[in-house]
């Protein structure tokens, strides 16, 4: 691990929607916050929805991305950790990214202790209480014979039906998100149930819901959700012990 002392989250950075342009524009506003926190950053975890659509093929990967990519391999080469979590729009990374980065990828949400504070930490969906649609739908595309068969067809079908499906999400057209309730916040909800289970825990660090928050779990632990960098350009830091919400390049986000 690096001697730097902040550990970073952030994620749905949605990267190739919703035009190459405005993908591109993100891309490099990324890499500028990269570059930001570098020289103090111990480990930079990316919670999932890094990519719109990601597929590895045996040899073949989407092209594009290559700014991040390669700024990513120059953090690991310099011995800065990062991990990667799957999302719901990228869980079919598969090892390119830890063959050629050093980057482990988590396909589910893992506990870690720092700073002296246990954390949860997922991307989020599939997780809590309903959508039960998409539970079965990601069981389908977890299938590894599922996976199989998508892989026999040719990338310039295949990653391009796919891309053609994701533009048809919500990230295509991102309007910002709202907070109604603290029951109507499902990772909330979620995180509650697992405070029982793990009453251990200090933080649950979850990206998806597309909406930067820190909500009270328990008297003792809070939820923090990551936002995203279409409307929000946020991000979670922790610093001697304690997580806080900060927004890059936004004077004055609109909370």
């Amino acid at each position: 691990m690096s001697t730097g002392k902040n550990i970073y989250f952030a994620s749905d950075f949605h990267l190739g929607i919703p035009s190459y342009e405005k993908s591109l524009a993100r891309e490099k506003k990324i890499i500028r916050w990269l570059e930001s926190i570098e020289n103090d950053a111990a480990i930079i975890y990316l919670v999932g929805d890094v990519f719109d659509f990601w597929f590895e093929y045996k040899h073949v990967v989407p092209k594009n991305y290559v700014r991040l990519l390669g700024k990513l391999a120059a953090l690991t080469d310099k011995g800065i950790q990062v991990e990667f979590f799957t999302g719901n729009h990228d869980m079919w990374a598969f090892d390119y990214l830890t063959k050629e980065l050093n980057i482990p990828v988590h396909r589910a949400p893992i506990i870690r202790a720092h700073q002296g504070k246990q954390l949860m930490i997922g991307h989020g969906d599939g997780l809590g209480p309903g959508d039960y649609g998409y539970k079965f739908i990601k069981k389908v595309f977890a299938n590894k014979f599922c996976q199989w068969l998508f892989a026999r067809i040719h990338p310039n079908f295949g990653i391009g039906m796919a891309n053609f499906w994701s533009r048809k999400s919500r990230a295509q057209n991102p309007e910002k998100e709202v907070f109604t309730s603290e029951q109507n916040e499902w990772l909330l909800t979620y995180s509650r149930e697992q405070i029982i289970l793990h009453p251990e825990l200090d933080y649950f660090i979850f990206g998806h819901r597309h909406l930067p928050l820190n909500l009270p779990v328990n008297n003792k632990a809070n939820y923090i959700n990551l936002g995203d960098w279409f409307n929000w350009c946020s991000y979670a830091k922790l610093c001697d012990g304690k997580i806080t919400l900060e927004y890059f390049e936004q004077e004055n986000p609109d909370k």
